[in-house]
């Protein structure tokens, strides 16, 4: 199972639903969902889709890698993959060969604030995956050899997609770094040795703890309506017992006064490279008036190839294979604002870092223009419209937002609140999040190379 990539459009449109009347439409926006709530304290939403007969079918989790007790990292993350082993009735594998033996497919994925589990399938196909997706919210079979299995699993995915990736283990120690309190700051897929020490008893109680109907979110989206798919979620689904929601507890973050650096060589780097990252509010923490300014911020600098540091620092001055920047304000708990850029073999990162510094300085002297911010929020808006054309867009943005506790009104009036952004407010914004001393700069480089002089290798 895939560990949660963050896309760029979903970090723009992550919003939720809780609490809304039975059935009742959102007002006109990006997505239109129909809502409604189980008597075991469900939410359920309906993002409907006539194009095709077709039905994305996700079951989203409140829990993370950011809810694990202390000394237990990775436990959500191999949890997702437990839950793959089956139950009483679906024995081990059953599932997912009922899935393929339809012609949809499957997967999942665990990100710091939620886990999530979807199929895509036939809308005919739809009640049988219901059927599967609630049984094993409850009747999951845990066994000391499922157990001692699956951990095997992650450890090996751990070793191939991190301890073997040089980028991926500064990007562990950039995040500890980062992070000096909130559990944002330990991997998703945990550490190894904390891995090795769970015990059967650990994932028991996790599931017990966790995966109940309140603290979950049914998502549909596809050829369905609310009035078709209430009767189906209430005889699978609402037919679970009803168990108290959890209530989610994370350690706060002090105030930053010092800047941090990490630095990490290693022979298999071939490209040098230097980022730096500034602990930054979100829709939900910190300073949340400075969330939507920030989103035009980061694609004024960072979106694509008309993006002032790629134009600046790529196409005119020609010193750097790749720069920009990237926000995303869907966490939690804190977000953060993050530049990057490699440079040619001929520059050294010493130059990157006084070249970008001299950006994010003429950045906070000057500000952005009136020019920048229009085009940055009408290609905004533009990929809002763009995302209703997508199965499976507005499935994922609304179950993710809904898992960190917005609402179906702040997702519809995303485009109209992106749109009210203003120069002072992107200038503000930038002048509260960039302050040295909330950041870490990180350089990656070869094992012969250095600061000054950090060559590619051949």
């Amino acid at each position: 199972m895939k560990l949660a990539h963050r896309n760029k459009l979903l970090s723009i449109l992550l919003v939720a639903i809780m609490g809304l009347p039975a059935a009742v439409p959102a007002l006109a926006g990006v997505f239109n969902p129909e809502t409604f709530t189980l008597a075991n304290g469900m939410q359920v939403v309906v993002v409907p889709n006539h194009r095709v007969p077709v039905v994305t079918h996700m079951v989203w989790y409140k829990v993370g890698s950011a809810d694990e007790e202390s000394g237990k990292s990775g436990i959500a993350h191999i949890f997702e993959h437990l839950m793959f082993k089956g139950t009483k009735k679906y024995g081990p594998g059953i599932f997912s060969k009922a899935v393929a033996r339809n012609g949809g497919r499957e997967n999942a994925f665990t990100s710091t604030d939620y886990t999530a589990y979807f199929q895509t399938i036939a809308l005919d196909r739809l009640e049988m995956l219901m059927k599967m997706e609630a049984d094993r919210m409850t009747n999951l079979i845990l066994n000391q050899e499922q157990v001692d299995s699956e951990r095997l699993v992650v450890l090996e995915e751990r070793r191939s997609r991190t301890d073997n990736n040089p980028g991926a283990i500064l990007g562990e120690n950039v995040q500890a770094a980062l992070f000096l309190n909130h559990p944002y700051g330990h991997p998703i897929i945990g550490w190894e040795h904390e891995i090795r020490a769970l015990k059967l008893a650990d994932f028991r109680s996790f599931y017990k703890r966790w995966y109940v109907p309140a603290n979950a979110i049914l998502v549909v989206a596809g050829d369905i309506t609310a009035e078709k798919l209430k009767p189906l979620a209430e005889k699978y689904y609402g037919a679970i017992p009803s168990r108290p929601a959890v209530t989610r507890k994370h350690s706060q973050e002090p105030p930053q006064k010092a800047a941090r650096r990490v630095l990490l060589k290693d022979q298999r780097v071939k490209e040098a490279s230097w980022n730096r990252s500034y602990l930054a509010p979100g829709y939900i923490s910190g300073d949340t008036r400075h969330a939507y300014p920030l989103q035009v911020l980061s694609e004024i600098l960072g979106g694509g190839a008309t993006s002032r540091l790629y134009r600046s620092l790529v196409v005119e001055k020609k010193l750097m294979i790749s720069a920009g920047a990237s926000y995303s304000a869907d966490n939690l708990g804190p977000s953060q604002f993050a530049f990057y850029a490699s440079p040619r073999p001929e520059v050294s990162l010493e130059k990157s870092e006084q070249l970008m510094d001299e950006e994010i300085t003429r950045l906070l002297k000057s500000g952005v223009t009136h020019e920048e911010v229009d085009r940055a929020i009408m290609h905004l808006q533009n990929e809002a419209i763009y995302a209703r054309d997508s199965l499976r867009a507005g499935a994922r943005a609304m179950g993710s937002a809904l898992a960190i506790g917005r609402t179906v009104e702040d997702v519809e009036a995303w485009p109209d609140r992106i749109g009210k952004v203003t120069v002072q407010q992107v200038n503000e914004a930038a002048r509260a999040v960039f302050k040295i001393e909330q950041s870490v700069t990180s350089l990656l480089m070869p094992e012969n190379g250095n600061p000054q002089k950090a060559e590619v290798q051949p």
